[in-house]
């Protein structure tokens, strides 16, 4: 018999996102961003952490400014709405801030290179650009078959990978639907696996749409029940993007003053789901919950 893997948030982080760890975080893109682990995160002080990501959002943002980054592996950090991350741009320019700088695609290969167990991946991106610059994991190479110019991006094994998803088992088997991203990459290539979920279900659910597990479970670590965990991302089929938290937020991080007073109101005090819920307040919830159900056709696995 499976073993539960069920554990709370902020055991799951202390056991498996120590000091100094490599994460990867907001691998979905701009979708199920899990900012709930996050949080707990900044809540332990985590520190020198390196932070891997194609598009993390603020998550990223907030991170940096609680002091737990010391190096990002990213694509692109800031602010969906706005653009700019006051935290992410003091740090690099005042250079308490690694940057190893990638496009969407070298990142996810980069990645895709760890899951398969090879030291990089061959692509014809990034040739000529900027980012062979800041970015010594790209070599330029010569294809041995056809003579062409090609890039070589090494290969990236993070120790976690954190994702969010809609609903696993207590197993870890875990279903995700939507822009997945580089999830999947991401969970192959990873070390450990910590998922945070919106319902823990039982595992007949999950085995009777095989197609949409998104990660086995006998890679996965810990599970989480999270309700709301990706807020202030969208959730498909659970809640939509709330824009004016995107919008507070940047107001309210312009300073290093103001980010201290936004952690203290939005991240400290808030240990549990139920919590967070209670900050958000009951018309905020009921204003960002899915108003057209769009559910997909049946799909019968029978035989």
């Amino acid at each position: 018999m499976a073993k539960s893997k069920r554990l709370s948030l902020a055991e799951a982080v202390k056991q498996f996102v120590p000091d100094g760890s490599t994460v990867a975080l907001g691998t979905a893109q701009e979708t199920l961003i899990p900012f709930a682990a996050g949080h707990e995160i900044m809540r332990q002080r985590r520190k020198n952490l390196t932070l891997i990501g194609p598009i993390s959002d603020i998550l990223f943002d907030q991170m940096v400014g609680a002091g737990c980054v010391s190096r990002i592996q990213a694509a692109w950090v800031g602010n969906v709405i706005t653009g700019n991350g006051h935290n992410f741009r003091r740090a690099v320019e005042s250079g308490q801030l690694l940057m190893e700088d990638h496009s969407n695609l070298t990142i996810a290969m980069a990645l895709r290179a760890g899951a398969m167990g090879v030291p990089f991946m061959p692509t014809r991106t990034a040739l000529g650009s900027s980012l062979y610059q800041s970015n010594g994991r790209l070599r330029q190479i010569t294809c041995p078959f056809t003579g062409d110019a090609l890039t070589a991006v090494g290969a990236l094994n993070p120790d976690v990978a954190i994702i969010h998803v809609q609903r696993a088992d207590e197993y870890g088997n875990a279903h995700s639907w939507g822009n997945l991203g580089i999830t999947r990459e991401a969970c192959l290539a990873a070390r450990h696996i910590l998922i945070t979920a919106e319902e823990i279900v039982p595992p007949a659910i999950i085995s009777s749409d095989p197609n949409r597990v998104i990660t086995p479970g006998f890679k996965v670590s810990a599970v989480v029940h999270a309700p709301w965990g990706a807020h202030p991302s969208p959730v498909p089929g659970h809640y939509n993007r709330d824009h004016s938290f995107f919008l507070e937020y940047a107001r309210q991080s312009k300073t290093l003053e103001g980010f201290a007073r936004w952690q203290a109101h939005w991240v400290d005090p808030v240990a549990s789901s139920a919590a967070y819920q209670a900050l958000l307040g009951p018309e905020r919830l009921a204003d960002l919950q899915i108003k057209r159900p769009a559910p997909t056709a049946a799909a019968d696995y029978g035989y």
